[in-house]
């Protein structure tokens, strides 16, 4: 878990190296963020998914949290945020944001297991471009959209976020805007889930 941040996976090494950002309270299983942040979804309470495509962790989690989000409640929202610790990291988080904005991320599972279980290197935008042709999406459309202003600022939205919640490590789900847990910090997947359900149903019942 935290030491993913010394492993390299194919070649890619995560650098955990963040900016200053606002001051947290730590406890057991999960950090405060002080102040709190504002949800980016109009009127939902965002439930934030840390994540890099490379993580063999983040993909371990990734059915878990699925599975997870199927019973929250209408006003609560799980967003992917995936999180570039070097730059040879960011065709991948604009991977994920063209899926997005194509509406393709039904694809966003078969990503982790080419990388994890099929060892695609989907590392550089050219190799990228091949593997989602491959899976029936438009070569063109997806190239215009990867290279697009918005998918740009999407990505830099996303490292403004992981500064701002000191993301050091994937994966880590942030609640509410006020709390962070990791399985790092929990000791096992099901355990960093069950956390946030719990900060989640705290956030909620405050709210009414």
């Amino acid at each position: 878990m935290k030491n993913l941040l010394s492993r390299t996976l194919s070649g890619i090494a995560l650098s955990s190296a963040m900016l200053l950002t606002p001051p947290v309270w730590a406890a057991d299983s999960y950090i405060t963020i002080n102040p709190a942040q504002p949800s980016d979804t109009p009127e939902k309470i965002e439930v934030l998914e840390f994540f890099a495509y490379t993580c063999p962790h983040c993909a371990a989690i990734e059915p878990m949290v699925e599975k997870w989000a199927k019973t929250l409640p209408d006003n609560v929202v799980v967003r992917g945020v995936p999180v570039a610790f070097n730059a040879s990291m960011v065709d991948l988080q604009k991977l994920y944001f063209t899926l997005d904005a194509l509406g393709r991320l039904d694809l966003h599972p078969v990503v982790f297991k080419a990388i994890h279980d099929e060892h695609e290197r989907l590392f550089k935008a050219d190799a990228i471009m091949d593997w989602v042709a491959k899976q029936g999406v438009d070569r063109q459309t997806f190239q215009d959209a990867f290279n697009s202003f918005g998918i740009n600022a999407k990505v830099m939205h996303a490292n403004e976020l992981a500064k701002t919640y000191r993301i050091e490590g994937t994966p880590s789900l942030a609640v509410g805007g006020k709390y962070v847990t990791s399985p790092s910090m929990t000791g096992t997947y099901e355990g960093a889930i069950e956390e946030a359900d719990k900060l989640l149903k705290q956030i909620l019942s405050q709210a009414k």
